[in-house]
């Protein structure tokens, strides 16, 4: 006898149908799965086989062949368990063939039970595109997958329940996504403040430009000057995920199973800092089968920021490069390709020298120029053209420290961040770019214009620094959001000469 259902994988962040079928015939008993499964699917042989007999039902002897199609789709992960079980018990007649096209997916247990999966939101996009009547999942991945509209979504907790289903009798689950969505994205309280950063008037300035137009920000400066607290303070700035951004973040994360218990939306932009010592595979993505997604993808929609930037492996480094430019990633493996979203703002920060002290008046340094050179070599030419933002801490001095006064919260900052967003995204019904870190080189032509005065700075800036392309594009993009931020339809020589300042840092002064 022959059973069939449908259930899905997850490559990259997209979903795909896989239909499993499953054929019950005579011969010495025997049980395979075809299809191009990985080990994890391979081994749910004994779990199925388990959970059938301990639910009360029977586990059909004879030769039983499972078939994920399509045969040429690497399939990996637990979540194909509860459709085989299912599909075993229809091609064996103890449960009817299903009227309804559902999604399944879930992990069974040795006694029958159902256990979360991951990767359940991208499934229910994918169910919701093809028009099915509905999903099976685990209970605890329900509200997960409700928040995609008019996809009618199965809690299960046992593989009897899922028979029930089948049956037309089992539960359904129904969330109001749009008062779900109203709740998650609700301002949360500020952890890192700018007000308690004391001094720094310079770092906060870029801070603010950084946020407002998603601009790449690096941070120089010696030890204990305030750098990693700086750059904490970015997400914070940032206007909250709008609910169509949420739902991406939340994607990626489901994928990569780092949802916390309970959470249904992720409320926070993400910030990842991942430590120096991390690998190739570990930034970009990797793994066994299809690959999962790495750090920079995992802080996409947020901030990804590297400490210590040079202590990084300059392979690591340059793998930054691509989805700095083109806000994507695309990993090739045998038999696999996935393309990962990477939109993403880098703050890095690092020390001027080995020891950190160069430039330092408090503390002289022992590093030797060769040092200094090789130091600050771990990061090439073209990573820093990438950057817009170079930004000099240096450490404060006693009374500073002491005596002053708090300077403005993130609240107040972020307010004006809000309304250079807005104008950016008023802008971007005409062109596309949501931010001005985003824009073109066509756009920019049409939205960065300069007087006779700030053509002419502009111009002998370009001599004076060796701006690339690039780089001469990145400083009109700095002009454009500092404009922004004070309600400048235009971009004066001011905001020019601001731009520029940010372009000739200690590192590039003494590269």
């Amino acid at each position: 006898m022959f059973g069939r259902l449908l259930s899905g994988v997850v490559v990259g962040v997209e979903a795909k149908l896989i239909e499993v079928q499953c054929d019950v015939g005579g011969g010495l008993p025997s049980f395979q799965i075809v299809g191009l499964p990985d080990k994890e699917v391979s081994e749910s042989r004994e779990r199925i086989r388990s959970a059938i007999r301990n639910c009360g039902l029977t586990f059909p002897p004879g030769r039983i062949t499972a078939n994920l199609a399509p045969a040429d789709l690497r399939k990996q992960g637990v979540g194909f368990d509860l459709p085989i079980a299912l599909s075993i018990l229809i091609a064996s007649g103890q449960v009817g063939v299903p009227a309804s096209r559902l999604l399944i997916v879930g992990e069974l247990a040795l006694n029958g039970d159902v256990r979360s999966a991951h990767g359940i939101l991208p499934l229910a996009l994918e169910a919701s595109h093809n028009k099915l009547d509905g999903m099976m999942v685990p209970a605890d991945n329900a509200a997960e997958g409700a928040l995609v509209p008019a996809l009618s979504i199965h809690p299960i907790r046992s593989l009897n329940e899922a028979i029930a289903v089948l049956q037309g009798v089992g539960p359904r689950f129904v969330m109001d996504v749009s008062a779900a969505a109203a709740g998650e994205m609700t301002q949360k309280p500020v952890e890192h403040d700018l007000s308690e950063v004391r001094g720094q008037v310079a770092a906060k300035r870029a801070l603010e430009i950084a946020a407002a137009g998603g601009h790449n920000l690096l941070l120089i400066g010696p030890p204990g000057a305030g750098k990693s607290m700086l750059a904490r303070c970015i997400p914070e700035l940032l206007p909250p995920l709008s609910f169509d951004e949420a739902l991406d973040v939340t994607r990626i994360y489901s994928v990569a199973g780092l949802l916390s218990a309970g959470e249904v939306l992720v409320r926070r932009r993400p910030f990842r800092a991942p430590h120096h010592t991390i690998s190739y595979a570990g930034m970009v993505g990797g793994g066994h089968g299809i690959p999962g997604p790495g750090e920079i993808t995992l802080a996409h929609r947020g901030v990804l920021f590297l400490d210590e930037m040079p202590e990084f492996d300059r392979r690591v480094l340059e793998t930054l490069r691509q989805p700095l430019e083109d806000q994507f990633v695309t990993l090739a493996r045998a038999g696999v390709s996935v393309r990962y979203p990477a939109s993403f703002t880098l703050v890095g920060a690092m020390n001027p020298c080995p020891c950190g002290h160069l430039g330092d008046e408090s503390h002289s340094c022992a590093c030797a120029v060769q040092d200094i050179r090789r130091y600050r070599r771990h990061m090439s030419g073209p990573l820093l053209d990438r950057i817009d933002l170079f930004v000099d801490v240096p450490r404060l001095t006693p009374d500073e420290l002491m005596d002053t006064p708090l300077g403005e919260s993130t609240d107040i900052v972020r307010e004006r961040v809000a309304r250079a967003r807005e104008r950016q995204w008023e802008r971007a019904d005409a062109t596309g770019a949501a931010s001005n870190a985003r824009l073109v080189p066509q756009e920019v032509r049409l939205q960065c214009h300069l007087d006779a005065e700030g053509s002419q700075l502009l111009r002998r800036a370009i001599t004076r620094f060796g701006l690339s392309g690039r780089g001469h594009g990145r400083v009109l993009r700095v002009a454009r959001t500092i404009a922004d931020l004070v309600g400048s339809g235009d971009i004066g020589a001011a905001h020019l000469a601001e731009a520029l300042r940010y372009r000739s840092a200690s590192l590039l002064r003494d590269s």
